[in-house]
């Protein structure tokens, strides 16, 4: 997959860029947890079975699976910030669609199309990655990536507020009103990425991979509906591995593919993923237990017997924690890298669900609880993103980091399903009505704890990511980004194009070109003339220069696929000022 800029003058990013992001990614997340204070009414409010009001939740789960990685490809291809205004736009439209009903089909409409704003997170980090200088990448993927944990827990509280004063749909109005407010502070802060990658959209690939994710989640979230040994949910399981194997198999083949599989498959990017649907599993049961346990009643002597709004705030230092680790990320990053801080991250998990397994006897105990576990999720979450985009091609950040965090949302689904049926299981019922008890919360914890242990030994497989040999460059720009991003992979191309005279040219665009004569990378030199290109495969290759004002230049050159980069400087002929050919 090559690179290539709009040839358009960017506008520079300005100071207020990450809280911006970082905003619209909140506003989207809370799309998650904003029904959840009224998840139990359901049913009632929408005059339908409780086995059909869970569509409203699995509806936006569905859509935001599909969505993450669709919207990464198309911000590669088209724009992110285009793809992140059309994501909040369509949320927009979903939550006004479900504040003006009440009936079923309809909700299940808006909410599904709430849950396609999820494809923004990807779309922000892939911006942050595009403009921003490297000194501050970091912390800003760190609070862009947080910002999912964020949203739910700062949701919790709020949410419950508002359905606890006043109609339950004014929670969609205020959803909507946010969605307006970030598209606004969008169109005036956020600049458009100069970077693009060349191809066309797999169209047959988009479907085939939300075929493959429906048919896996959906069983993963009906499963419990529709009991794990029937037909349905077997035969859906079955038919979801036909689907991605086949899909797979298809994405090999394609020129430009909708996910680099060969490029998914490296172990940076593989074991990052497998630990990021740990890490979502790990992320999801605080969210499910604690609320529980602080609203059920005294009387059944363990619950806590809060009101829904003291439980919310209970649970909100776990968002709040996750934003203020974004700075503790950069500098644990930045001295020690990702790898190390997403090990530090999930050994802080565990010890907050261990430690949580005696901490269930008061409200101010699981507010510890909430601490701790926002600490390590903030942190693990926050090198996640550093992870990918350390092992994959600029052109392909958008992609790459939304299949991760489509991993983070298989984790969570997951971890619904085990955690719903582990607390069906071991509840008591009185009177007709399942309530949660002790045990099972306790199980829950455990289960927790074990996807954090599998999780921290994934992260034990990733290979120690190299530090960077120029550390002064900045990802401010696209020939910043190659510059950097040829620093740390195996070898490839560098040097100087200069000028008939001798002296640096800007901007000059140089392409690689393989032996069959296909684009395999492309960069603009930097001010002082320098470029830096990636190979992909050891070889012969040409390099192929052009500047305005300069005629055109082809040299050959050969890589030995060794740690060591080649240099080749680039000489441009001058151009004859009344033909535009080389004099």
């Amino acid at each position: 997959m090559t690179h290539t800029s709009t040839d358009q003058p960017a506008r520079r990013a300005t100071g207020a860029l990450v809280p911006v992001l970082a905003f619209a990614g909140i506003v989207v997340a809370v799309m998650q947890t904003l029904l959840v204070p009224v998840i139990k009414d359901l049913p009632t409010l929408l005059s339908t079975s409780p086995s059909n009001a869970t569509w409203v939740l699995t509806s936006t789960l569905l859509s935001g699976a599909v969505a993450t990685p669709i919207m990464g490809r198309l911000g590669d291809l088209f724009g992110k910030r285009r793809m992140l205004f059309t994501s909040l736009a369509v949320m927009v439209a979903g939550a006004l669609v479900s504040a003006l009903t009440s009936t079923l089909l309809p909700m299940i409409v808006g909410r599904t199309l709430q849950g396609f704003a999820m494809g923004a997170i990807p779309l922000g980090i892939g911006l942050m990655r595009d403009m921003l200088p490297r000194e501050k990448l970091g912390s800003a993927m760190a609070l862009m990536s947080s910002s999912i944990g964020v949203g739910g827990g700062l949701a919790l509280p709020a949410a419950a507020l508002v359905a606890q004063h006043t109609n339950w749909h004014a929670l969609f109005y205020g959803a909507a009103g946010l969605g307006v407010v970030s598209i606004v502070l969008t169109f005036f802060v956020v600049p458009e990425s100069p970077m693009r990658a060349e191809g066309s959209f797999d169209y047959l690939g988009a479907l085939g991979l939300s075929a493959g994710l429906v048919l896996f989640l959906l069983p993963i979230t009906k499963g419990s509906d529709w009991g794990w040994s029937s037909a349905t949910t077997l035969g859906l399981f079955g038919a979801a591995v036909a689907v991605l194997l086949l899909w797979g198999l298809m994405e090999l083949k394609v020129a430009a593919p909708l996910v680099d599989l060969r490029t998914t498959a490296r172990p940076a990017v593989l074991f990052t993923n497998l630990a990021s649907i740990m890490v979502g599993v790990s992320f999801y049961v605080v969210s499910l237990v604690l609320p529980q346990l602080l609203q059920l009643p005294t009387v059944t002597g363990y619950g806590l017997g809060q009101s829904m709004v003291v439980a919310g705030l209970c649970v909100a230092p776990l968002g709040l924690t996750m934003m203020f680790t974004a700075p503790v990320y950069a500098r644990i990053s930045a001295k020690y890298g990702p790898k190390v801080t997403l090990i530090i991250g999930m050994v802080i998990i565990a010890i907050g669900y261990g430690g949580g397994l005696g901490l269930m006897n008061a409200a101010w105990q699981t507010i510890v609880i909430s601490v701790v576990l926002g600490a390590g999720i903030g942190l693990a979450y926050s090198s996640l993103p550093a992870l990918i985009v350390g092992a994959v091609p600029a052109s392909e950040t958008g992609a790459a980091n939304g299949l991760n965090t489509l991993m983070r949302s298989i984790g969570t689904s997951v971890s619904s399903a085990v955690i719903g049926m582990v607390l069906a299981n071991t509840a008591h019922h009185v009177g007709g009505v399942a309530v949660p008890t002790m045990h099972g919360f306790r199980v829950s914890f455990l289960i927790a704890t074990g996807a954090v242990a599998v999780g921290l030994v994934l992260a034990l497989f990733l290979p120690r990511q190299r530090q960077a040999t120029k550390p002064q460059l900045r990802a401010s720009s696209e020939e910043d980004a190659a510059l950097e991003r040829a620093a740390e992979v195996l070898g490839g191309f560098r040097g100087r194009v200069l000028n008939a005279g001798g002296d640096p040219v800007a901007r000059a665009k140089v392409t690689l070109i393989d032996r069959r004569g296909r684009q395999a990378g492309a960069t603009l030199s930097a001010e002082d003339g320098s470029y830096a290109l990636a190979v992909p495969v050891q070889g012969a290759y040409v390099l192929a220069a052009k500047a305005a004002g300069h005629g055109p230049l082809a040299s050959s050159a050969t890589h030995a696929g060794d740690d060591r980069p080649v240099d080749v400087d680039l000489s441009l002929p001058g151009a004859d000022r009344n033909s535009g050919v080389p004099a």
